[in-house]
Formats: C-alpha cells, sequence, structure tokens
C-alpha cells in the first residue's frame, strides 16, 4: 500500500521564515507603525477574544463582532455576551459522519476528541487532533490511487488479491488478463482488492481520474458505500492524513502568537485550553480574525494600513506564474488531486487554454461528490464530470452561486480594506486579483495573508514565548 501523504520535516522552519521575510520586506509600511501595532497584540490576552457563539457558522467561526478599540495605542477587544459552543468530533466517529457533522454544521474542522479519555485532565490524551476537509481530501485520494491501481491490474495476482477477497467478487473471473476484465470490475472489486492489499504497479493506475474513469458510475459511491472504505473512523485517518498539527494556546497567551501562527506558520485554527480544564474553552479561526479587523474600519491604526493599495503592502505575495489554476474542461478531481499535492484549500477556475477566472472551487466541496451523489444522478457522463459541470450543478443545487460560479475577484488598485470586505462578508478564505480588461488572474490573496499584513515577528519571539515542544510539533 502507499504511503499516505505527510508533512515533511525538512525546510518547514525555512519555508515558515521565507514567507514571513518575504511579506516583512514587501510592505511599504513605517517601521515604527508595524513595531506598534506588534507590541500592542504582544500585550492583548487571548482570553480577550470573543468566544465561539452558540449555532452554526463557517469554520467554528465567530459572528461579527466589534473586535478591537483604538485608543493612544492600545488595543482593548469589545463583545457582547454569546452561547459557547465548539463542536467536537468522536475519534470513533466514521467518516461518512464526520463528512456530515462538518457539512450540517457548516464548518471547515473540528477538534477529535478520544472517547478512551474523554474524561482525562491533560488535553494531549484528550484531543487527538483536528478533523477538516484536507485530511478528508488526502484519504479520498489515496484510496483512489489503490482503487486505480487495482483496477489497472491485469490478474488477480498483480492487483495482490487474496483467495477470499476474489470469492467475495463472484462472477469476476480474476483469472482473465487484459482490458476487458479490468474494465469489467465493479465497484465492490475496489473494496475487495483494498482488502486483500495491493501491490501493483503504481504506474499502471495511480491517481482518481483512472480509478473514475474505470469504476464509472460507481466510483463516487465506493468511498462511503463499499468496504473498508465505509467502516474507516476519523482515529484511522487522523495522523496519517493530517495536514496541520493541534497546537493549543491558554487564555493568558498573547494574541500575537495566534496570529503568527495563523499566518506566519500555517495554521487554520488554534484551539484555546484552560490549564487543568482541558475542554477547549475557544476555537480562533483565520476567518474569526479577518472579521474582526474587519469591524475596526474607521480606526486610526486600522485606516493607516488598510487604506493602502494592494501594491504597496507586496500584495499579491504569490506571483502569477506561481498561481495554481484548474481549467474548466479538467475533470473535478484534476482539481481535488492539484489541491492535494499542492497543500492548498482552493483554486479558480479558468477558462480553457486561457487564465480567464470563472468561477471558484474549494477543497470544502468536496463533501458534494461524498454525501450528495445524487446532485449528479441525471448528468450523462457521470465518470467525466469537469469541473464547469461541478459548479455549475452545485450552484444551482445549494443556490450559492457566489461561492462557485461567480468569480471572487479583486483589481490590482483595490485597497487592503476592499479585500478584507470580500473576504469577511463573503465568508471565503481567499480572493483573486485580475487584470482589468480580461479577468485574467494575476495573483491570489488569502486569509493568511491578510493577517500578516498587520503584524511581524519580534526576534526570537516565539523560540522565547512556545519554547523547543512547539516549535517540534510545527515542524512534523
Amino acid at each position: 500500500m502507499a504511503e499516505p501523504q505527510q508533512s515533511k520535516t525538512t525546510g518547514k522552519s525555512e519555508s515558515y521564515d521565507a514567507y514571513f521575510e518575504t511579506i516583512q520586506s514587501r510592505k511599504k509600511l513605517p517601521r515604527s507603525l508595524q513595531d506598534t501595532l506588534t507590541a500592542s497584540f504582544a500585550r492583548i490576552p487571548v482570553s480577550s477574544f470573543p468566544q465561539v457563539p452558540g449555532g452554526k457558522g463557517d469554520d467554528n467561526r465567530h459572528t461579527p463582532c466589534k473586535f478591537i478599540r483604538f485608543h493612544n495605542l492600545k488595543l482593548v477587544f469589545s463583545y457582547g455576551p454569546s452561547t459557547f459552543s465548539v463542536i467536537e468530533i468522536r475519534a470513533d466517529t466514521l467518516i461518512s459522519d464526520a463528512v456530515k457533522i462538518l457539512s450540517e454544521s457548516n464548518i471547515l474542522s473540528a477538534p477529535v476528541v478520544d472517547p478512551d479519555s474523554i474524561d482525562s485532565i491533560d488535553w494531549r490524551k484528550r484531543y487527538l487532533g483536528i478533523i477538516d476537509y484536507s485530511a478528508i481530501i488526502l484519504w479520498v485520494m489515496q484510496n483512489a490511487s489503490i482503487a486505480a491501481a487495482a483496477l489497472s491490474a491485469t490478474s488477480a495476482a498483480a492487483a495482490g488479491i487474496g483467495t477470499g477477497a476474489a470469492g467475495a467478487l463472484g462472477a469476476v473471473a480474476f483469472g482473465a488478463t487484459g482490458p476487458i476484465a479490468v474494465a469489467g470490475l465493479a465497484a465492490a472489486a475496489v473494496g475487495a482488492a483494498v482488502a486483500g492489499g495491493v501491490a501493483a504497479d503504481r504506474g499502471m493506475g495511480k491517481d482518481a481520474p483512472t480509478a473514475a474513469g474505470k469504476l464509472g458510475d460507481d466510483f463516487y459511491k465506493v468511498m462511503l458505500h463499499e468496504e473498508p472504505f465505509k467502516s474507516a473512523t476519523v482515529r484511522s485517518i487522523l495522523k496519517s492524513y493530517r495536514w496541520a498539527p493541534f497546537v493549543p494556546v491558554s487564555p493568558d497567551s498573547s494574541m500575537l502568537s495566534v496570529m503568527l501562527l495563523l499566518s506566519k506558520y500555517r495554521l487554520r485554527n488554534v484551539p484555546v485550553i484552560l490549564a487543568g480544564k482541558p475542554t477547549i474553552k475557544n476555537f480562533i479561526t483565520q476567518s474569526a480574525v479577518v472579521q474582526g479587523l474587519q469591524q475596526c474600519k474607521g480606526r486610526d491604526w486600522f485606516d493607516s494600513i488598510s487604506g493602502h493599495p494592494l501594491s504597496e503592502l507586496g500584495l499579491p505575495f504569490m506571483s502569477r506564474d506561481q498561481v495554481v489554476t484548474v481549467q474548466d474542461n479538467e475533470l473535478i478531481l484534476e482539481a481535488f488531486k492539484k489541491m492535494k499535492e499542492k497543500e492548498i484549500g482552493g483554486l479558480p477556475v479558468t477558462e480553457g487554454g486561457t487564465r480567464k477566472i470563472i468561477g471558484n472551487i474549494s477543497i470544502r466541496d468536496i463533501r458534494f461528490l461524498l454525501l450528495k451523489p445524487e446532485l449528479f444522478s441525471n448528468f450523462s457522463n457521470f465518470r467525466g464530470l469537469t469541473v464547469k459541470d461541478f459548479i455549475a450543478i452545485v450552484g444551482a443545487a445549494t443556490k450559492d452561486t457566489g461561492r462557485t460560479v461567480t468569480p471572487i475577484t479583486c483589481k490590482p488598485d483595490s485597497t487592503l480594506s476592499n479585500v478584507i470586505d470580500t473576504l469577511a462578508l463573503r465568508g471565503v478564505h481567499r480572493i483573486y486579483m485580475v487584470a482589468d480588461e480580461n479577468n485574467e488572474v494575476l495573483g491570489v490573496i488569502t486569509l493568511r495573508d491578510v493577517i500578516s499584513c498587520f503584524i511581524n515577528e519580534p526576534p526570537k519571539f516565539f523560540e522565547n514565548y512556545f519554547g523547543f515542544a512547539a516549535q517540534e510539533i510545527l515542524n512534523q
């Protein structure tokens, strides 16, 4: 079985440093202003941040609130009462059920609780990590690779399928070889092949599109309805397919530490845990911080930064050639494959053969394939589902064309304030910069980039604040 994709330790710290150093070198802001704001965030305790409200919200996020008041270079959080609620998922939950929880709660991620240590006062035992769509993407794509290898094998022996597994296939003649026998494998064959242990040459069929092509209409059903996939639990994929580490902070930690974790160190969420009481007290996300910043419009310190054109802040940080796109005529699985390989959460959809943006697709959209395959039941060639068809069907079914069909863009002369407004009000994680005339993609600006514009990192701050242990966790 192929090894699941994992974060590599080598070069992780260098990557974090390179990203942040690039940002700091491009910002055309007075150093004194940056240092003052950074020092102010360093004095604000995490306990001042608004708690997660009750009910459903995107990304386990916070409802809009007055985030910061600015007076005599002091930053103070201000917010009204709310019902605290962080959605948690037990480790023994089926992956299919976990996807339903994330989807129905309209969140991107949730902490995972170990049911065997649920009463432990040690958070390291109680919490196993965070499950999100990123981990689910990795799991789906890895299993699709296994399926493709099994389906591309020319015999049961080549696929590594044991006698018991082969017997489960009934009338399928595994002794036969050649493309006809291979093409005849049904959805159940994939589950049996995986159960038997695939040892096929990965060069014969190594990705999701290959599996989809062989399985046809059954491909999108096999992941949640055939063994061993349908019995897979969150625990079974959490560590092997983890995208980001579980790095909690305490209520008396500084907001600067949280903002650095959410920007430089690329975390999408930071749990807040009170010592001696291991249950999560708060769950601060990139979205929540940017929504909070958006509420600061009109404050001198905020306007002095957000009023700048994007170019004066060095945005976008990613060059035109570095932006990963997906063409509208590519298979939808190719889009998710690119997200998995590049470790990114979304892609601009471009018109075939050009860089003209015509839509958006994000990592969370995979839930439609896993939970609502009936949306595509009338599609004439299900296995050939393209990105263009996918976003059109999803947009029509959900009446949420703003997230998929309508491109979410900004212009080179837009201000940071314009971008923050769009990100906060539309509830999205990225916005694409386009050329004026033909909507060609020039770059991408993410929540991470926006947060990075408001802070810098004091010398040795992270080492002094978090110590060696946290560095080790982040570099895993």
